[in-house]
């Protein structure tokens, strides 16, 4: 028997654990109160460039080429990054702040994306920064001021709800018995009350019989008109009516509305519905190839509103800069193979008393101009704060496509205020796709860190691609770099 009673008791107990086991996993199923969005999770940033022709502002032809974006860790291809086929990058109503230098010039809303040589290409409008609104001025409530302001007053104004307001009815003073007062005067039945004073005079309006048929009839014509006030009045044929030009058949009826087919007037302006003309830029033709006239921008969307960072170096002595630029490209020179001319010193004049062996000698010849930088591009960052200047120089040699020679320098001044070269690209027009040529665009802050990236194109006779590369401790390494794209024209041409 208390085998039975201790296997029943085993038996239940393991029910109401197996029932209290299967309520955990099922309250184990349910994650309660959803926690809300971390503000710290990392917003995604994208980084493009702006290629347009004509006047910055008013583009004649633009586009906008999805380089990379930023999902908090690492880098992603901007034209592959949740392409749903477009990319997350160039989809509908996407704005892009423009950036020159690191400071806003103005906003590039996306409107559409397509493909050009297997390659996607955003279009849109190009829209001027939108200004700050000014401060908002507290307006004073005067709401429990006197009527008259101007007045002077001898007591303290006083508010609602202040006791012995003028307000409150109940702390008002009794009425002077002996105080005059006026009363308006009443024909009828109601001339006479129980208050009236029957001695007071009174002044009463002066009639006449024909200002009493007057006033019978306007009150007459009152009523009339008040009770044909529900009936609309009757048309006034000598009125005049604007009509639109149309036959005299279509003039009868003024108040019935013309179709547009029965106008005879085919070149009369007409008021339609349409798009916005901060739209109407998108119609234009797209940018296709690399025209000669083609400029480019950087362009950042970022959710989050960021300061700006203006990477422009300020120099203690501005003459350095003229220094070290004129070392840079003597360096550039070198590396195209034109070689400058070395400057004539001018020699010692001798001691001697003739006016002609002075003239002789004073005639020193000037040395020529050194071969000139085709498309010379110099540009001096300062990529993080406190850091030194990073100079940037792009150029190319003169003549034809295959004969031309491409050179780009990144340099730093050591110590001494010398140039030191930490990044050398050659090439030549035989072997772009090899190594192609680095064009700089400008520079970015892409990893949202305060510290700028250089972004560049790297431009081939068939493909270019966009690279960013970063600048530490005197070291030039690319972090990153989009697939090839196909152009429709080489280089140069």
């Amino acid at each position: 028997m208390s085998l039975v009673r201790m296997n029943s008791s085993k038996w239940a107990a393991c029910l109401v654990l197996g029932f209290g086991a299967g309520c955990c996993s099922a309250l184990a199923q349910y994650p309660g109160q959803v926690k809300a969005q971390d503000k710290d999770q990392p917003i995604l940033r994208a980084i493009s460039v702006l290629e347009w022709t004509g006047e910055a502002g008013k583009p004649k032809t633009s586009r906008m080429i999805p380089v990379a974006v930023f999902d908090g860790q690492t880098l992603q291809d901007g034209g592959i990054y949740l392409a749903r086929p477009a990319p997350l990058a160039l989809e509908s109503e996407v704005e892009y702040e423009l950036r020159e230098n690191g400071k806003n010039v103005g906003i590039y809303v996306i409107h559409g994306a397509g493909q050009q040589q297997g390659s996607w290409v955003g279009f849109g409008a190009w829209k001027p920064m939108p200004t700050p609104k000014p401060p908002s001025v507290a307006k004073i409530d005067d709401s429990f001021s006197d009527k008259d302001d101007d007045r002077p007053t001898l007591h303290r104004k006083h508010q609602k709800g202040d006791k012995g307001s003028s307000n409150d009815r109940s702390s008002a003073p009794p009425p002077d018995p002996d105080r005059p007062t006026l009363h308006r005067t009443e024909t009828g039945s109601n001339s006479s009350t129980a208050g009236d004073d029957t001695d007071r005079p009174t002044l009463h309006q002066k009639t006449s019989s024909k200002s009493g048929s007057a006033n019978s009839d306007n009150s007459s014509s009152s009523a009339s008109g008040s009770t044909a006030s529900s009936s609309a009045p009757a048309p006034d044929p000598d009125r005049p009516v604007l009509h639109h030009s149309s036959t005299p058949e279509q003039v009868t009826n003024a108040s019935a509305t013309n179709p547009l087919p029965a106008i005879s007037d085919p070149d009369r302006p007409r008021l339609i519905r349409g798009k916005p003309k901060e739209e109407e830029s998108i119609e234009a033709p797209s940018l296709v190839g690399l025209p000669q006239q083609m400029h480019q921008m950087v362009a950042v969307s970022d959710a989050r509103n960021r300061p700006e960072h203006i990477w422009t170096y300020s120099w203690s002595n501005p003459e350095d800069v003229l220094h070290l630029k004129a070392e840079l490209e003597q360096t550039a020179r070198e590396a195209l193979g034109l070689t400058a001319p070395v400057a004539a010193t001018k020699p010692k004049v001798p001691h001697t008393k003739s006016r002609a062996s002075k003239a002789a000698h004073a005639k020193v010849a000037v040395p020529p101009e050194p071969p000139q930088l085709v498309d010379e591009d110099f540009r001096v960052f300062q990529l993080t704060y406190g850091s030194s200047a990073t100079m940037v120089l792009t150029a190319h040699s003169a003549g034809d496509l295959a004969d031309q020679k491409f050179v780009t320098l990144i340099a730093q001044p050591d110590l001494y205020g010398n140039i030191r070269i930490i990044f050398k690209n050659l090439t030549d027009g035989r072997h772009l796709d090899v190594t192609p040529h680095m064009r700089l665009v400008d520079a970015v802050d892409a990893l949202s860190d305060n510290r700028g990236e250089l972004l560049f194109e790297l431009r081939g006779r068939t493909q270019r691609r966009f690279a960013l590369y970063r600048v530490y401790r005197g070291q030039v390494e690319q972090i990153f770099s989009t697939s090839g794209e196909y152009i429709a024209a080489a280089a140069g041409e």
